[in-house]
């Protein structure tokens, strides 16, 4: 039977680095993964970054929807129409607002019997946990039906502050083992167990956010990347985007992180789609996201004047 391996966690939290070295991982061992990803806006831009190590007929993005509601019918329909394969094994990475409780109650249901029942690892930036304001309790949520915790982050935080959020995850989610994002190893989750945790409800509406994206034009240098993400409103939580940079050869992949810094890397995988600029969170909209372009370009113009 096929193992599920749902990956949850807030904006920012690393889920996809999770997927990816997991991705890596299972490849690496003679699997055949297939990987479904699901976001507010284009998650083909997340596939097109996996796209050059799996293969496009082994990811499938679900976007414009929230797998844990709206897009549960649909997520049931893609796992159950995932092919047979030899040592075949699902991953699905939720979007950061999932409420992740909801998610594993709709996704134990309807699933084709090839399938063992799923299993749900949340990605906790020990950095920022619970230091998201009102949305500290959706963030709770997301620990509470999980078998493993991996924790991200770990570098930047005290020792104090590692022990303190150890503490309160244990005390969210007893059953469920923590390990750092690091020693996440495959050869631990064949144990894993779905967990028998009970979440508490979250009012649903508080994982239900805006979102939006725009085409992104060519940028004349890294400076217009920076000045986007800082006009942008601090009540936007996630920012991401990709396009060519001047006269660099390929192109650049940006994400503003939940506190404020900017991450500019090459954009690794095939560019399926035009260069596009997203966000999710309240204050997302396209008015606003065009106009922090366009003042972008008007300040790189002067500088070259």
């Amino acid at each position: 039977m096929e193992a599920i391996i749902t990956i949850v966690g807030f904006l920012g939290a690393g889920k996809t680095t999770v997927l990816k070295a997991l991705l890596e991982s299972y490849l690496n061992a003679g699997w055949d993964p297939y990987v479904i990803l699901n976001d507010y806006e284009n998650a083909l831009l997340d596939a097109q970054q996996l796209d050059a190590r799996l293969g496009a007929s082994h990811i499938r993005p679900l976007n414009g929807s929230c797998i844990c509601c709206s897009g549960i019918v649909e997520l049931r329909e893609f796992v159950n129409r995932i092919p047979p394969r030899d040592r075949g094994i699902t991953l699905i990475e939720a979007n950061g607002t999932t409420d992740a409780c909801d998610l594993m109650g709709f996704l134990g249901v309807g699933i084709d019997r090839r399938f063992l029942p799923p299993v749900q690892i949340s990605v906790v930036d020990v950095k920022n946990w619970q230091r998201r304001g009102v949305n500290n309790e959706l963030e709770a949520s997301q620990v509470q039906v999980s078998s493993l915790i991996a924790l991200s982050h770990r570098e930047e935080a005290s020792a104090a502050r590692m022990a303190d959020v150890r503490e309160q995850l244990h005390k969210l989610n007893p059953s469920a083992s923590i390990v750092s994002t690091n020693d996440l190893h495959i050869e631990r989750l064949p144990a894993l167990q779905p967990s028998s945790n009970r979440g508490r409800k979250i009012e649903h509406e508080k994982s239900h956010w805006a979102s939006c994206s725009v085409d992104l034009p060519t940028l004349p240098d890294e400076t217009c990347i920076h000045a986007i993400c800082a006009q942008l409103p601090a009540s936007i939580l996630r920012i991401k985007g990709f396009t060519a940079i001047g006269g660099q050869s390929g192109r650049t992949y940006f994400e503003r992180l939940a506190d404020g810094k900017v991450l500019i890397r090459p954009f690794r995988g095939s560019a399926l789609t035009a260069p596009k600029l997203l966000t999710v969170g309240p204050g997302s909209d396209p008015k606003v996201l065009e106009a922090a372009i366009a003042s972008s370009l008007e300040a790189a113009a002067s500088r070259t004047n």
